[in-house]
């Protein structure tokens, strides 16, 4: 999986865009994949793999519960990046460093 992620991020992250960040952008694209990746590995034993689900807001066990407002750490229209914590800080720089669509 690793290298196959890696393949995918070196297709998809611009040297020319990402300059000096090119390894973290291509690092941070990596591990983001994977969790999910061992995420869907997870629930292959015991649930559906490949189910989309989003941020744990809250859980329950007996007559115990606990709720999270994850609207403080999800990043504004940040979709599936927002599923982990290295999917966001890709986000962030791919923000930061202008890597929207090109127009030519």
């Amino acid at each position: 999986m690793l290298d196959f992620w890696a393949g995918v991020a070196a297709e998809l992250v611009s040297l020319d865009k990402w300059g000096n960040l090119y390894n973290q952008g291509i690092s941070l694209f990596v591990a983001h994949n994977l969790v999910l990746q061992r995420k869907n590995m997870n629930a292959a034993s015991g649930g559906v793999p490949g189910t989309g689900t989003g941020m744990l807001a809250s859980k329950a066990v007996g007559r115990v519960s606990v709720g999270y407002d994850n609207s403080n750490v999800a990043l504004d229209n940040g979709g599936q990046w927002n599923l982990t914590t290295y999917g966001m800080q890709y986000l962030q720089l791919a923000r930061m460093i202008g890597v929207g669509g090109v127009q030519l």
